[in-house]
């Protein structure tokens, strides 16, 4: 149980200290999730020999390391949905531009040992290109990749956004121009001159610093690096909406002009908050393409940016841990469904998004939540 945040005197006013960032439960919580990304799942998987009931399997870890990127990307939604009021349906396009970055370096690592046998990758000389185009130029960097990851979907965010919440653009009309700019990437990477492989993407990677993907030691990398990164961006997200700059923001979503009135400018703060959204859904991207294997521009599609506003509803928007579960939920439902019920999946995702939204408006964790209140009643 959560100890009573003390207090300090301010001359003769008493203010509140501090709240710590996780109650004694949500660190034991954290811990656990820590644990188990770290040590239980290596050991499982390569450890636990293939026959044993307790072993986990590769398919396990790749869909598992999957999931956990979707869980990055909800979370960032509940950035700006959750806590900002802002209802994004174009995240889609940061997540796979981040992707893109990481597959255009995983391109470069595959040398010579494509089908072509050429230092161009394979569906470059498939199309006749006799030379790498310029924004290829530091692919072959994976230092430079790294940077690139964060500054190209955070770039194209700040300049998206700062002309739109500089006009003011809120409400359904901001969600249309999310949705309409996503779909405009997606039929800009279709096309082959533009470099990026066109309607088949990028695939058929096999080395990542030079170290073979394919082996279940990379996986296992891969798959803790993202289990890490995702409860890194918890703890930082929680930082982030304890402090002033996240109390500013819920100000704006619950009342922007009274916000504004009593001097705050709007502006910056959603900028500032739509852009660390946006960043947060490339390295997901990033992490994302080397455990499934490929990139193209079907992850720009108006329907994946749309699953990630239905994960943050499903699981409790406004609350953090609400999102992840919602991933995790509707994913792991998804996996189950599209190989037992192919034909019913986009029905059953459809009623589970008009159930929350007319039953369980606060979601997941919310009904929980209420439940506990009621049993203590």
């Amino acid at each position: 149980m959560s100890q009573m945040p003390q207090t300090q005197t301010v001359g003769t006013v008493v203010l509140p200290a501090r709240a710590p960032l996780l109650s004694r439960a949500g660190w034991s919580a954290f811990l656990i999730a820590l644990l188990a990304v770290c040590a239980l799942a290596p050991v499982l998987n390569l450890l636990v020999p293939e026959g044993s009931a307790f072993h986990m399997s590769d398919y396990l870890v790749a869909l598992l390391g999957k999931i956990m990127c979707y869980a990055i990307c909800a979370l960032a939604m509940d950035l700006i949905w959750g806590y900002s009021g802002i209802l994004s349906l174009g995240h889609g396009l940061f997540f796979a531009l981040g992707g893109y970055m990481m597959g255009m370096y995983l391109m470069r690592q595959i040398g010579r040992d494509g089908q072509y046998q050429s230092d161009l990758p394979d569906f470059m000389v498939f199309l006749d290109w006799k030379e790498l185009p310029w924004h290829w130029a530091l692919s072959d960097s994976f230092i430079a990749t790294l940077f690139l990851i964060v500054l190209v979907p955070g770039g194209v965010a700040f300049a998206f956004g700062y002309f739109a919440f500089r006009s003011r653009i809120k409400g359904v009309y901001f969600s249309i121009i999310t949705q309409a700019l996503t779909y405009a990437a997606l039929l800009l990477f279709f096309r082959n001159e533009t470099g990026f492989g066109g309607n088949n993407g990028f695939t058929d990677f096999k080395r990542i610093l030079g170290i073979a993907i394919a082996t279940p030691q990379m996986r296992m990398f891969l798959f803790v690096l993202t289990g890490l990164t995702l409860l890194g961006f918890f703890l930082m997200a929680r930082w982030l909406v304890r402090s002033k700059f996240g109390r500013v923001l819920q100000a704006i979503r619950d009342a922007e002009n009274r916000t504004m009135f009593c001097g705050y400018d709007p502006l910056p703060y959603k900028l500032a908050i739509w852009t660390i959204s946006a960043v947060m859904c490339g390295i997901a991207g990033a992490l994302y393409v080397p455990q499934v294997g490929i990139i193209n521009p079907s992850e720009m599609t108006p329907a994946n940016s749309i699953e990630i506003a239905i994960w943050a509803a499903v699981g409790g928007r406004g609350t953090l841990i609400g999102p992840i579960v919602g991933a995790f939920l509707v994913n792991g439902g998804k996996s189950w469904l599209t190989v037992a019920f192919p034909e019913f999946w986009l029905y059953v995702l459809g009623a589970l998004f008009i159930a929350v939204t007319l039953f369980m408006p606060q979601g997941v964790v919310g009904l929980v939540k209420k439940l506990r209140k009621g049993g203590k009643a």
